[in-house]
């Protein structure tokens, strides 16, 4: 029988026409390959992976007679698969680490099983499954499945994941599969109301104390000490509060002390929040998870176990309150908050570590068939944060401008500011000074006093932060002590130009 043939076709679950479209190129491309194939599938968070490899496996065994193994890298994952197949009439067993030992395998059809778990088990040769003519990888990306390929060194090996970009930069994917096929584009499942639109607020974060691991992202120690400070926190819940008030919000960081603090944070202002990292069993996850779904106020700070195997269709709000190198998770962790519902066609991302600025937007057209055949190139040019940030635009808070209300313009451009000094043959220096005097002049604007218009100075910290590094930048020494020393000496010559502005006019 023909892979392609549908007359035999039961539709046990409603399939739409792009899943329909992607099944049947992968059945042809299975006929037209010879017998060991190995095959990747890319298809967005969202699209359906398991609604398709379900289907995949189904008409599989009906059309070969061969059985079929699907291997999962997380027990939750293991069990969602397995409910999943047994809607598409897929008789199938899970196998995970209660069982120590198969040997009669004939009422199955299907093999559901923990990478780990299936390799110790055909290791001890505790586990017998033969005829096995397809194998399905779910979440394909990560390499810990390539152990389990000398297995099934003669069956069709079908790797389904959203990104197909390996988790180890030492192992590409384009190793172990021959062919990648991909599925339909993220805006396109947008446009056709498969997915949500997502709307993007970024903060722009100086990146640049952050510290990159063996791995190649960013470590969880440097991380921690960033985003765990009481001016990363406030910022956080700056963002939250003007952008995501009340909504139903998922917060992921890096580190499990920055998810701490965020709990904290969030706690003593009064908002409904909860805190979930890998040390909680199974039972507090299951009840976190659970009041997370049925609180709609409900914020959840997590470290990186929410990004796959999880599902929340009512996510409103996703903060990235971590950077992240890898496209993997970026896509991961936007991919939760993008499920429709019939009263959500829309969710909020709000960005705390220039992801959006180092990768582009979520449903940007990306050439999946140059990252999965070149890795290395678009490894190599991915945005470094010294880069990132010298695109920076400084905008005041709107809390922050209302305190200088009585100043028509509170903006000054360092760029602008150096080229104009530059062009006239002055010192430097100079684009400080007149810096200085522009926030001296509206402290004093906005003050009764020198010591309110201090107090006001004070709050200018994080743009006097910004105007120092441009300015930095543009003399071209970036060195962290000459920064904090300009930064110092800045503050200082600010206090005292405030103080005879007010001589002046007494």
């Amino acid at each position: 029988m023909s892979f392609l043939e549908l007359s035999k076709y039961k539709k046990q679950k409603n399939l739409y026409d792009y899943q329909i479209e992607d099944l049947n190129t992968i059945f042809k491309c299975f006929e037209e390959s010879e017998e060991a194939a190995n095959i990747l599938y890319q298809l967005p968070t969202g699209g359906g992976k398991t609604v398709v490899f379900s289907e995949i496996a189904r008409r599989y065994i009906e059309q070969t007679n061969k059985k079929v193994v699907v291997l999962t890298h997380r027990i939750e994952l293991s069990v969602q698969t397995s409910k999943m197949l047994t809607g598409f009439g897929v008789t199938n067993k899970i196998i995970n680490s209660e069982v120590k030992e198969l040997r009669d395998q004939d009422e199955y059809t299907c093999f559901v099983a923990m990478v780990e778990t299936l390799n110790n088990r055909l290791q001890e040769e505790k586990v017998e499954i033969n005829n096995i003519g397809l194998v399905i990888i779910d979440e394909a990306h990560y390499n810990s499945f390539n152990k389990l390929f000398k297995y099934f060194d003669k069956s069709i090996i079908l790797g389904v994941t959203a990104t197909p970009l390996s988790s180890n930069i030492k192992l590409p994917m384009k190793n172990n599969y021959q062919k990648l096929i991909v599925g339909e584009s993220i805006a396109s499942l947008i446009k056709k109301n498969f997915l949500a639109k997502a709307n993007v607020y970024n903060y722009d974060v100086s990146l640049q104390t952050l510290k990159l691991g063996i791995n190649g992202d960013y470590t969880v120690k440097s991380s921690d000490e960033l985003y765990g400070n009481q001016s990363m926190l406030g910022k956080l819940m700056t963002a939250y509060t003007e952008i995501a008030k009340g909504t139903k919000t998922l917060i992921f960081n890096n580190g499990i002390n920055t998810s701490r603090y965020v709990y904290e944070t969030f706690k003593k202002a009064g908002y409904n929040i909860r805190h979930l990292d890998n040390k909680n069993s199974s039972a507090e996850r299951r009840e976190i998870l659970d009041w997370f779904s049925n609180t709609p106020d409900a914020i959840l700070t997590s470290v990186s176990i929410l990004t796959t195997g999880f599902d929340e269709p009512s996510v409103e709000t996703i903060i990235l309150n971590r950077a992240t190198r890898s496209l993997t998770l970026y896509f991961q962790m936007i991919g939760r908050g993008s499920r429709v519902l019939p009263n959500k066609k829309e969710f909020t991302v709000i960005d705390m570590g220039n992801n959006v600025a180092r990768f582009g937007m979520w449903n940007a057209p990306i050439d999946w068939q140059e990252i999965f055949h070149f890795p290395d190139f678009f490894l190599e040019n991915i945005k470094n944060d010294e880069d990132i940030e010298r695109e920076f635009v400084y905008e005041m808070p709107k809390a922050l401008r209302a305190k200088f209300a009585k100043s028509e313009n509170v903006d000054f451009d360092i760029k602008k500011e150096y080229k104009r000094v530059f062009a006239l043959g002055l010192k430097s220096k100079t684009v400080l000074e007149n810096s200085i005097e522009q926030h001296a002049q509206i402290c004093v604007e906005n003050a009764e006093d020198v010591f309110e218009a201090r107090i006001l100075a004070k709050q200018l910290k994080e743009e006097i932060t910004f105007r120092v590094r441009q300015y930095s930048y543009c003399i071209m020494n970036n060195t962290k002590n000459y920064k904090e020393w300009l930064e110092e000496d800045y503050e200082r010559k600010l206090r005292s130009s405030i103080s005879k502005k007010f001589a002046a006019k007494m």
